[in-house]
């Protein structure tokens, strides 16, 4: 137990768990997820510590056992009544979303959530000043539990925010209509499309909170709270003027607009039916409270809602496979080479917090990748002191020297087998005993790179995927000989810097290369064949892609598209279609997509110009997506990947792979594999061989 660090009526008693301390020590009640005690000042401390989990959620459980509290509460009221979390990790992360998983019964799940309504509004109504006082994530569920208090205390450094969307969802525990009313509704309704968090700060400025203080000045912000000291956050002047019914109808329409613009509401409803929940039932919160348990009902039974909850699981099980190796961790990274991928990997890299040194034999680059990184501060909202912290932590080394201090050195150099193969030579004269070389190759089997490597044991792949701030997914890419703690403190090390490490065994093109170049090829062959690129685009994103296979090829680089291509037809033969020459003909002039400016689409800052998109022919989507299968399929079979959900979350994370049909794999199951199987038997006879669907079909069925 680490030492205690005492304030007024609390005490961290170790790093992960917050306990009541002897100023409320006059009355303890302890339940099995909530711990009640009243301080010398006769106010009660409510704290939720979920027996079961690392991080608070709600579920029926949690809900019912703070009703029994209420009850007594009731019967015996405090002066006031303080509600936070026992855990260090923060207040509340949201609703358990394990509670509906499979759930089909949507008359059922709505009567589950009246009873969570009950509960809440009793909450809202208890006769003293109610508190919240949270820390860390507060966020859906429970942030729909803070806005039922009276007032809302942020400790420094808390988030809050509805990240239900992410799911298909909405809140759902009258969050749809108390954050409207409690702040300006544009800002409130902004806040759930999104789903984004915003930190003390921005909801203090928005009235989400009524004040921000710091751990050791809570008791004392609490007991001004309970004496009505603290100003309660009001609404703007003009909010009742965005609320009203005759308002509420053209902002909603607006919403209705920009949300189009970023997600179909035929796969993805949930924001839809939160903008109609809003302009219809805001001025009656009892019809409020009725649509928003019924829409939510809804949308979690829903195929779309059942699938989201399953890619939720998928991203938690990749996340606990990154583990933890605190014996031997990793604090210095060393890069080599500044390009976009190495620069990129540097900066990400330092803004979590590592030391990093990186290296270029063109000290412009460099220059160009400390640029970037600052401009990343930027968009992740880092204060100016955070950014300069970040930007000591990133050091240019033209020399090379930070080999030698290094935990783990990535290599990120062009994708030339004789280049890497020099840097490694030269990279092991100076590394230290212990570390780790790692190679960002992205197709290149690492049988073929280890022969220049003296200790292949320390060495694997960490293939990071562009652009790296966004992209989530990291394969780890292992060969016969890498060394089992090598490869765990590579996973541990994925996992701290925020991105999820799913193993792949070293293969041509490893996983998600090797899926999706297919997609990518079939595209250009219909484009060979007098397809508009627009036309394909819309195809697929109609599907559920987040972009067409024509412009994610600009994106990814054309002449990167090529050498993986060769690479893998070298390797695999005729499963992989030749690229049309005049692909080849665009490569050699030098348009190889959106870094030069131009590719199938000429770009500019704000994207590729497109022309209106007609109508696919029928058979399109199954003509690009198929192959994609296919060669899933044929990864699973060839033990690339450990099991089908690890290859869903990776497709999913790695190319965006339409989430809401929950990974291809569990798409092809629901589709059904007898009808996948004719319909690639159907595309062999007419198009040629690069269709004969894969042996591993059989283990599917």
């Amino acid at each position: 137990m680490g030492e205690a660090v005492t304030t007024d009526s609390l005490v961290f008693l170790d790093r992960d768990r917050l306990e009541l301390g002897p100023a409320a020590s006059s009355e303890k009640v302890d339940h099995q997820h909530w711990r009640l005690a009243r301080d010398e000042d006769g106010i009660a401390w409510l704290l939720l510590d979920r027996a079961d989990s690392g991080a608070n959620t709600l579920d029926e459980a949690v809900l019912e056992e703070l009703d029994l509290v209420l009850e007594a509460l009731e019967h015996d009221p405090p002066k006031a009544l303080v509600l936070r979390s026992g855990k260090r990790a923060g207040f509340c992360v949201g609703a358990d979303v394990g509670m509906f998983r499979g759930e089909t019964d949507t008359a059922a799940v709505a009567e589950r959530l009246r009873r969570g309504h009950v509960i809440v509004d009793r909450l809202a109504e208890l006769p003293v000043p109610t508190i919240a006082v949270v820390h860390g994530p507060c966020l859906g569920g429970g942030l729909e539990l803070a806005l039922a208090c009276d007032y809302r205390l942020a400790v420094e450094g808390a988030s809050l925010g509805f990240p239900e969307v992410m799911l298909g969802l909405h809140p759902g525990l009258g969050g749809t209509f108390r954050a409207p009313r409690l702040i300006n509704p544009v800002d409130a309704m902004t806040l759930m499309l999104t789903g984004k968090s915003v930190g003390t700060g921005r909801a203090r400025a928005l009235g989400l909170v009524d004040a921000v203080t710091q751990e050791r000045h809570v008791a004392n912000a609490v007991r001004a709270a309970s004496r009505g000291d603290v100003d309660r956050s009001r609404r703007p002047f003009y909010a009742a003027a965005l609320d009203s019914a005759w308002t509420r109808p053209l902002i909603a329409r607006r919403m209705s607009v920009n949300t189009e613009k970023k997600v179909d509401r035929k796969h993805y409803p949930s924001p839809y039916q939160l903008i109609d929940l809003w302009q219809h039932h805001a001025g009656d919160v009892a019809r409020a409270r009725e649509e928003e348990i019924q829409s939510f009902a809804g949308l979690v039974t829903s195929k779309t809602g059942q699938n989201l909850i399953r890619v939720f699981f998928l991203r938690e099980a990749l996340k606990k496979a990154g583990g933890e190796n605190e014996g031997d961790a990793i604090d210095h990274v060393h890069v080599v080479g500044a390009g976009t991928m190495g620069g990129d990997i540097a900066g990400w890299c330092a803004l979590n917090g590592f030391r990093v040194t990186l290296s270029d034999r063109d000290p412009a680059m460099i220059a160009g990748a400390v640029k970037r990184a600052r401009q990343l501060c930027r968009r992740k909202h880092r204060s100016d002191i955070d950014t300069r912290d970040i930007l000591d932590r990133l050091i240019p080394d033209t020399s090379g020297s930070g080999i030698a201090r290094a935990d783990l050195i990535i290599e990120a150099v062009p994708e030339k087998i004789d280049i890497k193969r020099s840097v490694y030579r030269e990279i092991e004269q100076s590394m230290k005993a212990g570390a780790i070389l790692a190679t960002n190759t992205s197709s290149i089997p690492l049988e073929t790179l280890r022969s220049e490597v003296a200790e292949p044991a320390r060495f694997l792949g960490l293939h990071f995927f562009n652009p790296v701030a966004k992209m989530q997914l990291v394969e780890l890419v292992s060969h016969d000989g890498t060394d089992a703690g090598v490869r765990d403190r590579a996973r541990a090390f994925v996992a701290a810097i925020d991105r999820l490490p799913v193993p792949v065994r070293s293969a041509p093109g490893f996983l998600v290369n090797r899926v999706l170049t297919p997609y990518l090829l079939e595209a250009m062959l219909l484009l060979d064949e007098g397809m508009a690129p627009e036309t394909l685009d819309r195809a697929a994103v109609d599907f559920g892609m987040p972009m067409g296979p024509i412009e994610l090829a600009d994106q990814v680089g054309l002449d990167i598209c090529l050498d993986v291509a060769e690479m893998l037809r070298d390797n695999l033969g005729g499963d992989i279609p030749e690229v049309p020459a005049w692909v080849r003909d665009k490569v050699e002039k030098g348009d190889t997509g959106r870094k030069s400016g131009r590719g199938f689409y000429d770009w500019s800052d704000d994207g590729p110009r497109k022309t209106e998109a007609a109508t696919a022919p029928k058979g399109t989507v199954d003509r690009l997506v198929l192959p994609l299968l296919n060669s899933c399929v044929a990864c699973l079979r060839d033990e690339v990947v450990a099991d089908p959900d690890a290859l869903d979350a990776a497709v999913i994370f790695g190319t965006g792979f339409a989430p809401f049909r929950g990974g291809p794999l569990h798409y092809a199951r629901e589709r059904g594999v007898d009808d996948i199987v004719g319909a690639l038997e159907k595309l062999a006879e007419e198009h040629g061989p690069r269709f004969a669907p894969d042996k591993g079909w059989q283990q599917l069925r």
